[in-house]
């Protein structure tokens, strides 16, 4: 009995582009998906896998469970939301950093006084502070992160920074890079077990195409 095909959640987005762009290059025929219109899940080559398009912790959810057999997710969303899963790719696109940052010229560190940070990621941001020792006070905002401390909300923030741009252009710098970020390819636990050998040749292909 012939088996379905594999499924891969991608998130939408740059890191979707820069994921097909891959797939191109190891020699499958992305059209279905370069011309998706308004269909979020699209076949791939002759059929061997199929692409699934979704936001970000949806990609984790989604293999989280076993509906999609692997999925691209960027290194936030997996360090935000945790990993019942296996992590075993880096694919070397969608880099960026966490960070602290906050008004320029303060010393964030100086004094006892207890801190309170904002982020979009507060799993993130309490956990780079327990592993300093400090107990801070983290509020989660849904938008743009660098008000909170322009209206007084916080002392810092803790965001992916990529260029610093808009840092910058609203008074505000790195105060310590907190990890580095890329695209990872993450697997469903069982599906490593039962599709064990067209995970692997995927992934061998991959890491030849960049050099591996």
């Amino acid at each position: 009995m012939k088996m379905k095909p594999l499924r891969i959640a991608l998130t939408k987005g740059r890191l979707e582009k820069d994921t097909i762009s891959l797939f191109e290059t190891i020699g499958y025929n992305c059209e279905a998906v370069r011309n998706k219109g308004r269909k979020l899940i699209l076949p791939v080559g002759d059929g061997e896998f199929e692409v699934v398009l979704a936001k970000a912790a949806d990609v984790i959810t989604y293999v989280e469970h076993g509906v999609c057999d692997l999925g691209v997710v960027g290194k936030d969303t997996i360090l935000e939301n945790g990993s019942s899963f296996y992590e075993i790719l880096d694919l070397g696109f969608g880099k960026c950093r966490f960070a602290l940052a906050g008004p320029v010229g303060c010393d964030f560190y100086k004094g006892y006084s207890s801190r309170t940070i904002a982020s979009k990621y507060p799993n993130v941001a309490r956990s780079f502070f327990e592993s300093k020792g400090m107990d801070v006070r983290v509020i989660k905002i849904e938008g743009s992160v660098e008000l909170a401390p322009l209206l007084g909300l916080s002392d810092a923030i803790v965001d992916i920074v990529e260029t610093g741009s808009t840092l910058k252009e609203n008074g505000l710098e790195v105060i310590e890079t907190i990890c580095d970020i890329s695209a990872r390819l993450i697997v469903n636990t069982a599906s490593l077990k039962l599709r064990k050998r067209e995970i692997e040749s995927l992934v061998s292909r991959i890491e030849t195409a960049r050099g591996k």
